[in-house]
């Protein structure tokens, strides 16, 4: 079983969104059985809410459903629990860093982007106080980097 986690800030945009593209992909490959995914943020300012409408309502555009429900990171129990732990931005890797105080979780935790292959970006923006597009945006890194991941694990 491969364990990963989508880690943003307030885990109402991005992370959600790479929660639901990577399980939409896994199940489209039949391979959902051997995944469990999940999606959280560094801050708890949104703990218990659904996805952002604008998010979801440009994803469902794609056919994607976004059914996580935010949460923040927990330390004490998700670098125990998860494989790969994914920050969407540099600023939610330092967090995630400095949440790792004994150092022995830091090959966990990577940026998203570095599994992307036909994007340029090193990190996935916040379209939070953008428009359409930026949702877009976020949309398309995601399903780049999402193919990436899968790529990575089922070479």
């Amino acid at each position: 079983m491969r364990k990963i986690l989508f880690v943003c800030l307030g885990n109402i945009c991005r992370s959600p969104a790479a929660d639901g593209v990577m399980l939409h992909e896994l199940k489209r490959l039949g391979l959902e059985a051997n995944y469990l995914i999940d999606s959280c943020g560094t801050s708890a300012h949104h703990v218990g809410e659904p996805a952002d409408k604008r998010m979801r309502s440009h994803a469902m555009k794609r056919g994607i459903e976004l059914p996580s429900i935010s949460r923040a990171f927990n330390s004490s129990e998700d670098f125990e629990k998860f494989d790969l732990i994914l920050a969407m931005d540099k600023k939610n890797f330092r967090d995630l860093k400095s949440m790792d105080s004994s150092g022995l979780n830091s090959a966990k935790i990577k940026l998203f982007c570095d599994y992307c292959s036909n994007r340029n970006e090193t990190e996935v923006p916040d379209p939070y106080y953008g428009g359409a597009k930026g949702f877009e945006d976020v949309l398309d890194i995601v399903e780049d980097g999402i193919k990436g991941i899968i790529k990575s694990y089922e070479k």
